[in-house]
């Protein structure tokens, strides 16, 4: 079905009623509180009721919800979520404004807004406020994403709960005003900030240049997330915040107490680090549902070629595809070889993004269901673009198989779920990545590749040294993986006083590759100032999350009971959102019942595009053949805004259009971009259709080698002749082939190492089995044979 575009005006041929969005965001150090402001006009003749839905951060704690109608300010209290619904259809039913904000039961990165019953004429500003932890990618930059794109998301047949689709309109056709801002600030100077949109220069706002603002340059249109990238000098320092708690709570309790926040970075011993195993059996996942099509599977298809390049001998590996159905290239695992990297290699350039929709729970049955092969530890990569409806059921399933295997995920394109790419790498004991943008996959994936090749940490355990009469509660999951250098934070809840010196101390032991390690920090128990309740809130979600994670399939109807009855006491208690709870906004100044039919926005026949700002709907289709509604109802569930668990009763019913906007491509535009040049704004030119580095490794053998041929010196630039004349007379044609790949790899493409680096340590590794004579020789006549300056050493010889 195409979208009409005409469906962004209403009846009448008028704007939609949301005229501005205002975002004001404060880092502080890996902490991130987020503001966004939405202001409403009704421009219409009736009372209008308008649903939004949009995405957030999938670890954000929703914790402030207000509205303002003209003078009046109404603030939102969060309720168990049917209490809350019951309320909204009430106030409606009584002619009251009312406001309703929902985390969806199936996917903790959706929410939806219900705005009920504004009079014709009326304004309303809506705000709202999260808190949320900002990633620490591999550069060691931080972090934050505001997701402006929420993909249709795809519900498997039979799974419980309605499924979320919604349509793509071209960005141009957003009619209002958008204002973006950040304030950092760390103990540590801020290095610099990059982001994939144009920025206004950074100004720094004192001499140590710890803090700093940014904002997003005038004309940004939201036809893509907004990424900020934030790096401090000395990243990677642990760290203690220690929290006071709210001095209305009761002691004793979460909100009462003190909180501390630990952030922890591991660092390992080098000999350890340098010797990556050369055993496990790798198991890759590919999305190939249809929105995968065009730039994102031909990037994926180079990355799976660098994968199998890489991967070492000895090792097992299997490759599977999914869509609404799935495939794979082998019946189980196979050993890596030269002719099964052929076979997969082959299928690999034939894989297309042909199988609809993106139905990953039976595939990872599939995989969970083959037996693991001894010594060989399973690593499973899986590539989506996260358009998954059931995304709770998905990640349930690999935290259940966490012990058996490790789980590395890849967030591909504008909107990839957080909440699935997340959750699959913290619950599968891994690592996950996002791939926005011009970003190239192939760094990412390798330095994932990395992460997998490096001995598992296991025996994880965490113990406290507190002063007498202080005792700590962890409010944190027990850590189950730990990767070099990369971050873990630790929540703890602290009770009591003490009249000793007021320090305490974490200790993270750990084995790795049979070496018992440890970390400690020491910090200091005096309570932080101003940093309001962030720290308890991140807690607070963090331990609601973790009991929502619980497993329910053996738990009895009792049971279930209990774990949500603690999920709502603490979301009430805290005033953070949750899967059971809501914030519900209710006018009661004006009792008066609202005269005329109210114009309901979500009816089955309206398409609604779900564009949106963290928080803030970034566009949204009206129906204009609605049948008019009355507001002066009393029917309590069958309309009330159940969003995702009241999709099948047609409340908010989204149709996806299957048009050539149904989906962005990945590589469209915007690349990161300096904040203080605007000259590196303009995007790379395309590709030729097989780059020469990606030819050059599609010729490398499973072993490590190269073979002198014709395909590798028009690889390397040169006839047959010219790489076969400099050849000293007592090396065999494979060793002098596989140093002129290596130098050609080091002379050329230095800026692309992480993606080459584990093949040719593969190939160093082959070239010193050999014991080849007079490798100075060689090296020496292939330097000057390409042009390079390349020494001996760097090539790892």
């Amino acid at each position: 079905m195409m979208v009409n575009l005409c469906g962004l005006l209403n009846a009448n041929k008028e704007p939609v009623p949301l005229k501005s969005v205002e975002v004001e965001l404060e880092v502080r150090d890996h902490v991130a509180t987020v503001v966004s402001t939405l202001n409403y006009e009704n421009k219409e003749d009736k009372p209008l009721e308008a649903v939004f839905v949009f995405p957030l951060p999938g670890d954000a704690a929703v914790c402030h919800f207000s509205a303002k109608i003209g003078q009046t300010q109404i603030v939102a209290e969060v309720k168990e979520k049917q209490k809350a619904r019951e309320e909204y259809d009430d106030a409606l039913s009584s002619g009251q404004q009312a406001f309703l904000l929902e985390e969806s039961e199936q996917s903790p990165d959706i929410f939806s807004l219900s705005v009920g019953s504004l009079p014709p004429g009326e304004s309303a500003s809506i705000r709202l406020e999260y808190v949320t932890e900002l990633a620490v990618q591999a550069d060691e930059g931080l972090r934050f994403i505001l997701p402006a794109v929420l993909n249709p998301r795809y519900q498997p047949q039979g799974s419980e709960g309605g499924s979320v689709q919604v349509t793509s309109v071209p960005a141009s056709l957003v009619p209002y005003s958008l204002s973006f801002s950040a304030r950092v600030s760390s103990p540590r100077p801020v290095s610099k900030v990059e982001s994939n949109c144009p920025l206004d220069p950074l100004q720094y706002l004192n001499t140590e240049q710890s803090q700093a603002t940014v904002k997003l340059a005038a004309g940004h249109k939201f036809d893509r997330d907004v990424e900020l990238l934030i790096y401090y000098k000395d990243a990677h320092q642990p760290t203690a915040v220690v929290e006071a708690g709210q001095a209305s709570a009761k002691p004793g309790s979460l909100m009462g107490d003190p909180v501390v926040m630990l952030s922890l970075y591991p660092e390992f011993p080098q000999a350890v680090m340098s010797s990556l195993a050369s055993c496990g059996e790798f198991v890759f996942l590919l999305d190939r549902s249809g929105s995968m099509s065009g730039a994102r599977i031909k990037s994926a298809r180079d990355t799976l070629l660098l994968l199998l390049k890489s991967l070492p001998m000895g090792c097992y590996f299997n490759i599977y595809s999914f869509g609404s159905s799935h495939e794979h290239i082998f019946p189980k695992s196979v050993e890596y070889s030269q002719e099964t990297m052929e076979e997969a290699l082959k299928k690999v350039e034939e894989m297309n993004a042909n199988l609809g929709g993106t139905e990953i729970l039976k595939p990872l049955k599939d995989i969970y269901s083959q037996p693991c092969i001894p010594n060989q530890p399973r690593q499973l990569f899986v590539f989506t673009d996260g358009e998954v409806g059931n995304t709770k059921e998905v990640i349930n399933l690999v935290k259940k198989n966490s012990g058996s295997h490790r789980c590395f995920s890849f967030g591909i394109g504008e909107g990839a779920s957080s909440a699935l790419i997340n959750g699959l790498a913290k619950e599968g004991g891994g690592h996950a990545q996002f791939i926005t943008g011009t970003d190239r996959m192939q760094p990412k994936v390798m330095q994932s590749l990395r992460f997998a090749l490096q001995p598992a940490v296991v025996d994880i355990s965490v113990t406290w040294d507190l002063p007498k009469g202080v005792s700590v509660t962890a409010l944190s999951p027990p850590i189950t993986a730990l990767f070099q250098g990369q971050r873990s934070l630790i929540y703890g809840q602290l009770t009591g006083q003490s009249s000793e010196a007021a320090e305490g101390c974490v200790t993270v032991k750990y084995s790795l590759a049979g070496h018992p390690s440890q970390n400690q920090l020491h910090f200091s128990l005096q309570p932080a100032e101003d940093t309001g309740l962030t720290v308890h809130r991140l807690a607070a979600r963090t331990l609601i999350r973790s009991l929502e994670m619980e497993e329910t399939e053996r738990r009895g109807e009792q049971d279930e009971g209990v774990k949500k009855k603690k999920v709502v006491e603490l979301s009430v208690q805290s005033g953070v959102s949750s899967a059971f709870t809501s914030f519900i906004a209710v006018n009661k100044g004006n009792g008066e019942t609202i005269q005329g039919p109210l114009v309901r926005r979500n009816d089955p026949t309206l398409l609604m595009q779900c564009y949106m700002v963290s928080g803030l709907p970034l566009m949204y289709e009206m129906s204009c053949d609605m049948p008019e509604m009355t507001c002066a109802r009393k029917a309590k569930a069958p309309s009330s805004p159940g969003f995702l668990s009241n999709m099948k009763k047609k409340r908010v019913v989204f149709k996806r259009a299957q048009s050539e906007a149904d989906h962005l491509s990945p590589q469209s535009d915007g690349q990161h971009v300096n904040d203080a040049s605007s000259s590196s704004a303009n995007s790379s030119p395309q590709q030729p259709p097989r780059d020469p580095l990606l030819q050059l490794v599609f010729l490398q053998k499973a072993s490590g080698c190269w073979v002198l041929d014709p395909a590798l010196a028009a690889a390397l630039g040169k006839t047959s002749e010219e790489v076969e004349k400099p050849k000293p007379a007592s090396v065999n044609k494979e060793v002098w082939a596989t140093i002129l790949a290596l130098i050609w790899l080091h002379g050329f493409k230095m800026d692309a190492q992480e993606e080459w680096e584990l093949l040719a340590m593969k190939a160093a590794s082959w070239l010193r089995a050999q014991n080849a004579p007079c490798v100075t020789e060689c090296v020496d006549a292939g330097n000057s044979l390409l042009g390079c300056k390349v020494q001996k050493d760097v090539l790892g010889l």
